[in-house]
Formats: structure tokens, C-alpha cells, sequence
């Protein structure tokens, strides 16, 4: 396998619209030790001259060297939900290690017997015709992709009637057909796989908003899971894949992360948490407010205005076209209302209070509904929560998966950062780095 890194970037556009691109793919032939690790991706972003102090999370699977890069760094970390997911299915394999080993290597050759043999599979499909099964091919267990393992023994379930009547006739490979206590076995660990099966795609998308349905994800799997129709063996799985993936979940830093990111969502605000650790949230999120807006000072002009504007901006900018030299009354009078209410705000109200008043309005109204955007709901409401919104652009982008890093090459990254640094014009077309806090000097 060829050494590589691959980093991706998430980001939400000024229209509230989730984008992703790949940034580079980097080739790393040295050992990936932690060191070298963190040197790659400290390289990486200077080579992007992105500002390390504007990222919101970098989203990874759980190896030892890429999780100790990371926290040499100090950089804030999510691990991914899809390999987090693998793990639980693996140990949930556990539970009888003897019964379902055997149950997994039946299946692994039983695939490997018909995909390498197109005469096997000539007969499989003869077989399929006669059995009246569906015309599908057997799946083959991939070690690095979550999800095959319940794919390849579904599909065996699915084809055993024609896997039989091929076996049935064959003495070289007639060992590999299913005995009753296999069958039993896989159709329990299926049984113990089929609830978490559609959760690894949700929480895979790259075009909506996935970090804030983590919690109410692992929720629902913990309600799904449990059943008093399971078998002996169904259970044990089940309560394995439970006990790792609260695990995964359990460090401060992440569920610190995860809480926000839910309260910021707007078909979940604060449902998902008790009135305590809600308060304590709510305490972090206006902090870090506070913290946004004494950074966004300090790029402010000295007459206390913005500079130019990226939309549009003085004379001769290169951001835009040329102002108006012809003011019209209306104009004026309009900038001068805005001043005086600004002057006001500042004067009457300190900006903890606005903040926390704004936050706790938010918090108050009802979710939206579950299938609802939570991006469109931003974009039509963001100017009502002005503040709470800087916060949703900023945990809205974080993964859930390192999925489009390791759609490429292997052990990477997803780069989730709401970048503010002042991009080149020749490099906007290459980055899509203009979202909503890029700064207007």
C-alpha cells in the first residue's frame, strides 16, 4: 500500500450551502510516527496558508498515530462515527468469538468459491432462476470498509437456497454449504447488524449537516438495539457494539463538541440534554461568542467601520465594482439610523447580555421538524440570531466521517475549518474558502 495522506475541506458558504473539497492528497514516505504525522499536517496547512487557530474540528479514524498527532497539536478532534461503528461491530463479534469466526470464514470463502469461479457463477445464476432469488451477486468482506461484514452476510442469507442447490452437486466444494447452526448463527448476527446498517450512510453525506445528529443517532441506536426477540447470541452482540460505541463518545472534549453542535441544530436546540449540562453548554457557547467578537474587533478599522467589503467595496477595490459617488437621501439618512442604534446597543447593552439574551430566544423556540434542513433554516433566520448564528456556520461544517478522505487513500483527515484568513484572489477559484466570517479587510 503507498504511503499517503489525504486532506479534505468543509466548509458553509455565505447562501448556508455545506461544500467540501479535496485539498491535496500527500504523499508521506517516512514511518507515520506521530511526529511525522503532525509535520505533514502542519506542512499542509502552510502550504494552503490557512490559519490553524480558525479550525473547528479535524475529523480522523481512531489510529494510535494520527489521534497522538493531533493531540501533540492541540488540535480540536472528532473521532469517525463510521470506523467508531466497525469497531462495535468487531468486538460485538466477540461475544462467542468460537461460533462466529467459523460463521465469518464460511461466508468469506463460501464468496471468494463463486467470485473467482465464473463457472460457480454460471451455476449460481441458473440456480437463482430455478430458486426464484433475486439475480444478485455475493458480497465480499472488506476489512477497512464498515458495513461489509453485514452486506456479505445478508447477501449469503438472501442466496442460500441457490447456494445450496450449487453445492449440493459439487463434492470438491461441498463443504462449504451451510450447516443449520450456521445458518442460525449468521442469521443472528444479522439480526444484531441490520439496526446499525443504515446509520453508516446517513452519517456519511458530505452535502448536509451530519455532526449534530451523532448524539440523537447514538440515542436511537441504544433504543433500537435492545429487543426481548434477540437470541442469546443477538444480545450479547448487541450489548458489545452499545458498550464500545459509548466508549468512543465518552471523552469531555468530544461530547463538549457534540452537545453544541446539537443545541446549534434546529431540529434538536436543547431537547437532547438535561436543564444542567444544558446550562453549562450554554455558559461555553456565550464565551466563545465573546471570544469571536473581540477577534472580529480586532480587524475593525479605527474609526470603528469596516473596511472593505467583499461583496462590494471602495473605489477601485479588486473585490468589486467601483461605490456610487451619488448618494440619495434615503441612504444617508438610513446609515446614520444604523449608527445611532449601533452606538445605543453598545452603550446600553454589554454584549454578553445581548449574546445570552439572543441565545436563550433561540433555545425557546420549538425544533423544526426532523426532516428539515438545518442549513435553509440558518439561511432563512440567521439574520433574527445573528450571533448564534457566527456559532452554527462554525459547528454546522464539522464530519462525522473521515469518509472523503478515505473514499481516496487511507489514514486521513477531514480539515473541518471555517477559514477567516485573507485569501489570494488567484486561489479563491482552487479553495471555495469565502464563507461567511472571510474577513472584509
Amino acid at each position: 500500500m503507498t504511503p499517503y495522506m489525504s486532506l479534505t475541506i468543509h466548509y458553509i458558504t455565505a447562501d448556508w450551502t455545506l461544500q467540501s473539497k479535496c485539498l491535496e492528497t500527500r504523499y508521506i514516505p517516512q514511518n507515520h510516527t506521530a511526529n511525522v504525522l503532525a509535520e505533514a499536517l502542519q506542512f499542509a496547512l502552510a502550504d494552503w496558508e490557512l490559519d490553524e487557530r480558525k479550525m473547528a474540528c479535524i475529523t480522523t479514524d481512531n489510529g494510535a498515530n494520527i489521534v497522538a498527532a493531533i493531540r501533540n497539536l492541540g488540535w480540536p478532534w472528532l473521532n469517525c462515527f463510521g470506523h467508531n461503528l466497525h469497531l462495535a461491530v468487531s468486538h460485538g463479534l466477540d461475544s462467542d468469538k468460537d461460533r462466529t469466526t467459523r460463521a465469518m470464514e464460511l461466508c468469506s470463502n463460501l464468496v471468494n468459491t463463486f467470485n473467482l469461479s465464473w463457472l460457480k457463477k454460471r451455476d449460481l445464476r441458473k440456480a437463482q432462476t430455478e430458486t426464484n432469488v433475486p439475480q444478485h451477486n455475493l458480497v465480499l468482506d472488506v476489512a477497512t470498509r464498515w458495513g461489509t461484514k453485514h452486506k456479505m452476510i445478508e447477501r449469503v442469507l438472501e442466496q442460500l437456497p441457490a447456494i445450496r442447490r450449487v453445492l449440493v452437486v459439487d463434492r470438491k466444494y461441498g463443504h462449504l454449504n451451510p450447516t443449520c447452526q450456521d445458518v442460525s448463527v449468521l442469521e443472528s448476527i444479522n439480526a444484531a447488524m441490520k439496526p446499525v446498517a443504515d446509520f453508516t450512510d446517513v452519517l456519511s453525506g458530505e452535502k448536509y449537516v451530519t455532526v449534530s445528529s451523532v448524539k440523537p443517532v447514538l440515542e436511537l441506536l441504544k433504543g433500537e438495539l435492545l429487543s426481548p426477540d434477540d437470541t442469546a447470541l443477538t444480545a450479547n452482540i448487541k450489548a458489545n457494539m452499545c458498550r464500545v460505541l459509548k466508549e468512543k463518545y465518552s471523552p469531555p472534549e468530544i461530547q463538549n463538541l457534540l452537545t453544541k453542535a446539537t443545541i446549534l441544530d434546529p431540529r434538536y436546540r436543547g431537547t437532547m440534554e438535561d436543564a444542567e449540562v444544558l446550562d453549562d453548554v450554554k455558559e461555553k457557547l456565550l464565551q466563545e461568542l465573546l471570544d469571536m467578537n473581540e477577534e472580529e474587533g480586532k480587524g475593525e478599522c479605527a474609526s470603528g467601520e469596516n473596511c472593505v467589503e467583499a461583496a462590494g467595496g471602495n473605489e477601485g477595490s479588486e473585490f468589486g465594482p467601483p461605490a456610487s459617488k451619488k448618494k440619495r437621501l434615503c441612504d444617508l439618512l438610513q446609515h446614520r439610523r444604523n449608527l445611532l442604534a449601533s452606538h445605543q446597543t453598545q452603550a446600553s447593552v454589554p454584549k454578553r447580555v445581548q449574546a445570552d439574551v439572543e441565545l436563550t430566544r433561540f433555545l425557546q423556540e420549538e425544533p423544526v421538524h426532523a426532516s428539515s434542513d438545518p442549513l435553509m433554516w440558518w439561511r432563512d433566520n440567521h439574520r433574527r440570531f445573528p450571533l448564534v448564528a457566527k456559532l452554527a456556520q462554525k459547528y454546522m461544517c464539522i464530519c462525522a466521517t473521515s469518509t472523503s478522505s478515505e473514499r481516496l487513500f487511507s489514514t486521513a483527515g477531514n480539515i473541518v475549518t471555517p477559514v477567516r484568513s485573507c485569501l489570494k484572489p488567484h486561489k479563491v477559484n482552487m479553495l471555495v474558502f469565502l464563507s461567511w466570517n472571510l474577513p472584509n479587510n
